[in-house]
């Protein structure tokens, strides 16, 4: 996400809108001169004393209050969208795994969904945005708990501080802050459902995902969005190619290798047994659902409405997804003989999330590129881990993990931004994905040898949706033998 401007910096940059208005849409490097320029505006902006000093003076003042209701007001409508994700998950997750398992995998979703939520308000915000209160300077700091103001709070220093764009440092409210964070928290555990489905037990995967969000993504995540030690050097993950995919995806991974795979999924001749999805059309529908929530998600990490670069950011996510959709499609028809439904939507997913680190530093000629490549590594990343007896039912760790690798490295690569290097992009990455697959190979691990995290083969066999929850998603349908 963007680093939080001053409010005259986000007032400039609207204010540019007039200027570009007239512009054509390129794909070429005019993009670039138009956000390097929208960029030293701000930044020539943000040292001046700020226009006032209280909330009143603030609401009195039509102009900046309205720029203010606006900006916030595009976050709370960007919270919304990434929320969508959440049904997005849900339903490429069961869809693409056995019919059997379906009340299992939304269970986990809700359960991600609301303890994402209740976590990021009791530690997880004041965790990764600890403002000064650094205990290890750049690595580990805590703000205290809950999300920092409370509504009762009247005395006028606080209220400026908290929810005044001069005071907060964002064309926000702490509030609006919060909840677009939240959203994001919840995701890099969802992520994790996904890998594990159809064999983990319900009350270990809470306890890991519980840990997960109130530990590990914070923490990770203050290294750079905090203003931490990969922040200093130089690091760029705009909305989270690795901080939020590349933390769920290698966690995944460290999970799957504890957990092993699907009953009947590798043979004892060395062959490997698809397990299909029940339901195609549901993952498509879910993956619409993501797409239509990552402008949101990309777009909301502008952190205002700043209109030239919201427009980039919508275009160069959109262009992403579409290669990987293309690429993905014709890569698997290559070289499985045919085009592969499964495929081409993981496909727009790994463009999406190869998009995530730069979508505001590339041209959209550049996204086509990052999007393409994505698109032809899930492909070749979903038959690898297949090989090695990875069982990941969805692909999670290949669009997640594999391509939130790539999407960070393709900042040092594409962006227009001279400071963005291969070299801190790749220290990024690699720090944080090794500590997302550390951590979890480590919790995971003890949770295993603790209680148990797989359930039995015959509860497998039968499903878990009768042997965890005692339901069924299709009651009224026959199941098909699996013999």
């Amino acid at each position: 996400m963007l680093k939080r401007p001053n409010y005259l910096a986000s007032l400039a940059a609207s204010a540019l809108l007039a200027v570009f208005v007239g512009l054509p849409v390129v794909l070429h490097a005019q993009d670039a001169v138009i956000v390097t320029e929208t960029t030293a505006v701000v930044e020539a902006v943000e040292e001046e004393a700020p226009p006032y000093t209280t909330m009143e003076a603030l609401q009195a003042d039509p102009m900046l209050y309205a720029k203010f209701m606006i900006d916030n007001l595009w976050i709370l409508i960007a919270a919304a969208l990434v929320f969508i994700m959440h049904a997005g998950f849900s339903a490429v997750e069961s869809g693409l795994c056995r019919s059997k398992n379906a009340v299992n995998i939304l269970t986990k979703n809700l359960f991600i969904v609301a303890t994402g939520i209740l976590t990021y308000a009791a530690v997880g915000f004041s965790l990764m945005y600890p403002g000064d209160s650094w205990i290890a300077n750049g690595w580990l700091g805590f703000g205290g708990f809950g999300i920092g103001y409370s509504p009762t709070a009247t005395d006028a220093e606080t209220v400026f501080a908290k929810l005044t764009p001069a005071g907060y440092g964002l064309d926000m409210t702490t509030w609006a802050d919060f909840i677009f964070q939240a959203m994001f928290a919840a995701t890099a555990a969802t992520i994790v459902s996904g890998a594990v489905a159809e064999r983990v037990k319900l009350a270990p995967f809470m306890i890991f995902a519980t840990l997960l969000l109130a530990i590990l993504y914070p923490i990770t995540g203050s290294w750079q969005w905090g203003g931490g030690w990969l922040s200093e050097a130089g690091f760029k993950d705009f909305a989270g190619s690795t901080i939020v995919h590349g933390v769920g995806g290698f966690a995944a991974l460290a999970c799957v290798i504890v957990l092993g795979p699907r009953l009947g999924k590798y043979l004892p001749n060395g062959k490997i047994r698809p397990i299909l999805g029940h339901n195609m059309p549901l993952v498509a529908i879910g993956v619409f659902l993501l797409f239509l929530g990552w402008f949101g998600f990309n777009g909301g990490s502008v952190l205002s409405a700043d209109p030239v670069l919201v427009s980039l950011v919508f275009v160069t996510t959109a262009i992403a997804g579409a290669a990987g959709i293309i690429a993905a499609m014709f890569g698997s028809w290559a070289i499985l003989k045919k085009p592969d439904l499964s495929m081409a939507l993981n496909g727009a997913l790994a463009g999406l999330v190869g998009i995530t680190a730069g979508a505001d530093t590339v041209t959209p000629l550049s996204a086509v590129i990052i999007g393409a490549i994505a698109g032809i590594l899930v492909v070749f990343a979903v038959i690898f881990f297949d090989k090695i007896k990875i069982d990941d039912p969805v692909g999670a760790i290949s669009v997640h993990g594999v391509c939130g690798i790539w999407g960070t490295l393709a900042v040092g690569i594409f962006s227009f931004d001279a400071a963005h290097t291969v070299a801190i992009q790749a220290l990024g990455t690699f720090s944080i994905c090794a500590t997302a697959f550390i951590f979890s190979l480590i919790v995971f691990g003890l949770l295993k040898l603790v209680m148990g995290v797989r359930v039995s083969a015959e509860e497998e066999t039968a499903g878990l949706d009768i042997g965890e929850h005692g339901q069924e998603a299709y009651p009224d349908f026959q199941p098909v033998s699996e013999a």
